[in-house]
This record gives C-alpha cells, sequence and structure tokens, in this order.
C-alpha cells in the first residue's frame, strides 16, 4: 500500500542500520519502511547516487541521460551565455550549465546533489492566467486537521515518485544543495553560483518554493494545496508546528535539535539557551523582527548586496537572511557528534531534505510581501536590469525544464498565491533600553549624549580576528542631518569581514554601549548581527569576504548621538572560531 494512503490508517516507521542504502528502497515502500534518507543514516553516511552519476573528464554529457547537451543548454536559453560573456561591464546572473554540474560536499562521502536524468528541453516560464484559482498560504499551527492531513498525503506521493523523477521530494532537496553549496559555477566563468548572501536570496527561494508547490498539488490533483508557513514571528507559531513534530507522518525528520521540540519558544536573536522566561522571550522576538524588517528601509539593507555575472559569491547577506533566517535554520538542526555541522537545516546542503524547510521558508517569503507594504519611500524592489533579468532553471510540476527570471517573482498574486492575514504585533516599535536601563529611567538625549565616553580610537587599516569584542571609533560622513534627508538616504554602517565557510558564524553589533553588558534586540545601543550557516562544500576552508550593513538612523535618534562626529562600534563574537573570523574594515556611509 503506498504511504500516501496510509497516513489516513497508521504508519510505523522503522529503525534502518545505517547500512540500508535509500536509493534501493522501492518505489513504494512498506509499512515497515521509512524513506527519509537523512533518518536511515548519520550524516555522514552518504549513499553514493548511482541515479545522478557525476559528468567526470572521461565520460561526455549524454543528452538523453544525466544531464543536458552543452549545446542544447545554450540554445535553450536563447543565447543568454553567448549575450553576456566577454562584457566588460556587470551583467545578469545567468542559469547554470547542468553539463558542468559536480560534487557539492566533501564533508564524509561526496553528495552529488545535481539533476537526474532528463531529455526536457528548456522552455520559458509562462504566467499563470489571471483567472486562475489563487491559492493560500497558511499558518502552520493554525491549519484544520484536513488540511494537515492533505499536505501530509502530497508530501508523501512527492516521496514515493521514483528517484529518477526531478519532481521526487530528495531531488526537490537536491536543487538546494547544488544551488547553495557549490556544485554550480557561473556559466562562462570560473566563480561559484550561489544564491545565498546577495540580492537574490529572497527571488530563487520564492521560485523555488512555487514550483514545490505546484508539484505537490498536480501529485494530490488539488489546485487549492498551498505550503504552510511557520508562524515564528507571532506567539503561538514560535515553536515547531505540531504537523511536523508527529513522528507517524511524512513530515517529520529525526535530524532535529531535541531540546527545541514543544513546547519550547524559539529565539529568533540566538540559537543558544537563554534565561528570559516564555513572555519576555517573545517581546524579544518581536524586537528582533521589528530590527530585522521595520528598521531595514532600504533594498540594499533588506534584499542584500549586488550580485551580477563574473563577480564572487556572497557579497553581503541582507537584514531577514541574516537574522531569523539563518538563526531558524541552526536553531532547527541537530547538534549531535553523528550531525557535526547541525544537519539537517543546520547546513545549506541537507537543509531541504527536512520538511519543515518549506515552511519556514514560506514565511520569509511572506516577510518579503509584509516589508513592501509598511511606511518609507525607499521599500521598493530593486530596479537594476542585472536583478531583474537574473534567470535560474527548474523543473516544473510536468517535470519540465523551465528558465524563469527575477523580474517574475515580485508579485506573488500574478503567481496565484497570497498569505493568510495574521496578526503581527511586531510592526510597531517595543520599549527599548540603552545598555541595562529602561529609556524610561534615562536622562534627557541632549545629557545622554555627553554622558557616553568614546573610548576606542579608530580601526586602522590591519585587519583583527574577533576573538575577542572589538571597539572602534568611526568618523560619520555626515551629522545633524534633516527629516528629509533621512527619509530619503538611510545612514549605514559597513562591516567588511572574512569568513571561514564552513564554519557557523554569530556575532553582534552596538554602538556607544557602555561596559561589558550588552544588552539584547531591545537595546537601542543594538544595531544588529551577522550570522553565517556553514557551506560544508568542496570548498572547504576557503574564505568569503562579504560586507555586513546595518541601518543608523533610528538608533542614534534613540541615543540621542545624531550630532555627534563619530560613534563608538563594538563587535561581540557570540559563535565561531575567532582565528576564522576576521574584521577587515569598518566605515559609515551614507546611501539606499
Amino acid at each position: 500500500m503506498p504511504f500516501s494512503t496510509l497516513i489516513s490508517t497508521t504508519y510505523h516507521p522503522s529503525i534502518f542500520s545505517k547500512k540500508t542504502n535509500p536509493l534501493s528502497l522501492s518505489k513504494n515502500p512498506p509499512p515497515s519502511t521509512t524513506y527519509h534518507p537523512s533518518c536511515i543514516r548519520s550524516a555522514r553516511d552518504e549513499p553514493s547516487n548511482k541515479v545522478n552519476k557525476p559528468i567526470t573528464k572521461s565520460s561526455k554529457p549524454d543528452k538523453s541521460l544525466n544531464n543536458l547537451d552543452r549545446r542544447d543548454v545554450l540554445l535553450g536559453l536563447g543565447g543568454l551565455y553567448g549575450a553576456t560573456l566577454g562584457r566588460a561591464e556587470a551583467a545578469p546572473i545567468t542559469p547554470p550549465d547542468f553539463t558542468t554540474c559536480k560534487t557539492a560536499t566533501d564533508n564524509g562521502p561526496p553528495t552529488y546533489c545535481c539533476p537526474p536524468s532528463t531529455t526536457s528541453k528548456i522552455k520559458q516560464w509562462e504566467f499563470p492566467s489571471s483567472s486562475s484559482l489563487m491559492r493560500e498560504r497558511k499558518a502552520a499551527h493554525l491549519l484544520t486537521a484536513d488540511e494537515i492531513k492533505k499536505y501530509n498525503q502530497a508530501v508523501a506521493l512527492m516521496k514515493e515518485l521514483p528517484l529518477t523523477d526531478p519532481r521526487n521530494f530528495t531531488q526537490q532537496a537536491n536543487v538546494h544543495c547544488a544551488y547553495c553549496d557549490g556544485a554550480y559555477t557561473q556559466a562562462g566563468y570560473t566563480v561559484e553560483l550561489q544564491v545565498h548572501a546577495s540580492w537574490l536570496f529572497f527571488a530563487w527561494h520564492r521560485w523555488y518554493l512555487y514550483f514545490y508547490e505546484r508539484i505537490l498539488a498536480k501529485l494530490l490533483n488539488d489546485e487549492t494545496l498551498a505550503i504552510p508557513f511557520w508562524n515564528w514571528d507571532a506567539a503561538d507559531g514560535m515553536t515547531m508546528p505540531a504537523m511536523f513534530v508527529d513522528k507517524l507522518t511524512p513530515l517529520y525528520d529525526c535530524l532535529r535539535n531535541a531540546n527545541h521540540q514543544p513546547p519550547t519558544l524559539i529565539n529568533l536573536a540566538s540559537t543558544t539557551t537563554t534565561d528570559l522566561t516564555d513572555p519576555e522571550l517573545i517581546l524579544s522576538n518581536y524586537a528582533t523582527m521589528y530590527k530585522q524588517v521595520v528598521q531595514k528601509t532600504t533594498p540594499s539593507l533588506f534584499f542584500g548586496a549586488a550580485y551580477s555575472a563574473g563577480t564572487a559569491a556572497e557579497p553581503g547577506a541582507g537584514s531577514v537572511e541574516n537574522v531569523p533566517h539563518n538563526i531558524v535554520h541552526a536553531w532547527t538542526g541537530n547538534p549531535n557528534p553523528n550531525t557535526p555541522n547541525g544537519e539537517d537545516m543546520g547546513i545549506l546542503y541537507s537543509a531541504a531534505r527536512d520538511p519543515i524547510f518549506f515552511a519556514h521558508h514560506s514565511n520569509v517569503d511572506r516577510l518579503w510581501t509584509i516589508w513592501k507594504t509598511l511606511s518609507g519611500k525607499n521599500r521598493i524592489d530593486f530596479t537594476d536590469t542585472d536583478y531583474l533579468d537574473s534567470s535560474f532553471l527548474f523543473y516544473d510540476e510536468n517535470a519540465e525544464l523551465v528558465q524563469v527570471k527575477v523580474s517574475d517573482a515580485l508579485d506573488p498574486s500574478k503567481l496565484r498565491y497570497g498569505y493568510q492575514d495574521v496578526e503581527i504585533l511586531w510592526e510597531t516599535k517595543p520599549t527599548t533600553t540603552t545598555t541595562a536601563t529602561t529609556t524610561s529611567m534615562l536622562p534627557t538625549k541632549k545629557a545622554l549624549a555627553k554622558t557616553l565616553k568614546k573610548k576606542a580610537g579608530e580601526f586602522g587599516s590591519n585587519p583583527r580576528q574577533l576573538g575577542s569584542i572589538i571597539r572602534a571609533t568611526v568618523k560619520r560622513p555626515k551629522k545633524s542631518r534633516s527629516k528629509e534627508e533621512k527619509e530619503n538616504e538611510e545612514e549605514i554602517l559597513v562591516v567588511n569581514l572574512e569568513l571561514s565557510r564552513d564554519e557557523f558564524v554569530k556575532f553582534d553589533v552596538y554602538i556607544n554601549a557602555e561596559g561589558e553588558k550588552f544588552g539584547g534586540p531591545a537595546s537601542s545601543n543594538f544595531i544588529g548581527s551577522s550570522v553565517h550557516l556553514p557551506h560544508s562544500n568542496v570548498m572547504k576552508n576557503m574564505k568569503v569576504n562579504t560586507l555586513l550593513r546595518l541601518p543608523l538612523n533610528e538608533a542614534l535618534e534613540d541615543l540621542g548621538a545624531e550630532g555627534d562626529d563619530d560613534v563608538e562600534v563594538i563587535i561581540v563574537p557570540k559563535a565561531g572560531k575567532g582565528e576564522k573570523i576576521t574584521i577587515k574594515g569598518i566605515k559609515i556611509e551614507i546611501g539606499v
């Protein structure tokens, strides 16, 4: 009996030995089997993928088997590669050449997550009819029993597809692995293609979820089916949704942090334990959301840094990708010795193996829609053609290969989906503190500004390893800006840093904070964090040079420091080895 029919009765997953190869399981496994690869092996026991055979120097691409012929790829993309190669100026990111796809990780046995066999030709994606059904993505904790049952059935059907089908759940998880962990280089270049830590993050993941959702709906033959969102920005949604922790369903993943199961509330600012009470943690999470979404008033702050053809990967993550996105990933993943990288959710190559990934990213996508509705003249999508014309390849619900563009993903209503209207309690400014003192106890802003002492010198030109707290005084380009100037442009702190890509990193940034005790997200001194998820790929130990950009307008107002010539910046390490984190420079600029 297919697993999709069993969830309406009973399902008893067994414990497999590490020697069991999930690739040998039948298309419709019996009730005594489980086919979640992560739950029948340790994270280091990655099976060799006989379905997705890698192309080596001694084996030419076979257009009828593993990958498309290179010429077919180039022609199918309408000559995009030829039009962009050799250009001195910037150009949009183009889809990867599947014939160059390679092993993604070397953490234990190599993970080969390239697309499966196909004879499909590349099609240009077309918008669905404006009269077609509008799907509603609902909060996972608010779904009815029938809605949960349908979603379980759809995911079960996806898992039952043969591994040769690109719509199979494992193959869908591999899409994220390939695009995010070094399996592709940019077409025509030798540099990595990466969809994290840049302005591509939101749009690529929107497309990824779109096709995942369309495949589920097709398999279930139900156009109303939609991905639920993990509503971790609301008090009632701050635990792992119950539908994903039921061990008798295909939504369960055994590689999750056992200490973070319900009723434990997530901490959106940290992956470590907290001594806050639940009501205090909820308020702290609201403060995190306010600072990461509401305070980020410009496209570059929210979406991330520009990323064009031929340029290095990971130029700089946007606010939400840093926090809470990366935090939720790391908080969910399993930290046990058998999963040293926090598999599944805690590292990019395996993150999408956990079905909760898609609910998590559904909420991330929802924040994009919310951000654009908030006040502020600069809350708009980028208009740069390098952004709008960037494109990717995905398999659609019919297992056909389609090319999509960023510009077509900007309006979810045109993709025929939207989000359930739930209460948002973090859009208004929270009660702030300065260091450890509430604002109601503070002297006037003018008096406060005079009492703050700049004890640190300038950062200088020499890089510093983040083995301990770094303090530096940074000159401001302009002080006492007018209200109109601040509405038009944000004053931005820019931290230039170098990281080891295989290291989980987190550090917090404060300004004008006294002493050695720092407040949390509700502190006016706190302006943001950098959180880096590890990439356990073939470029292990490779250094990543990236930027962290944090807004200053509101913090300077709260601290009464708008008239100061400079600010004291304090960088506080929270996670990661200090010798693998280098601060190369700190500056302040004004822009959007």
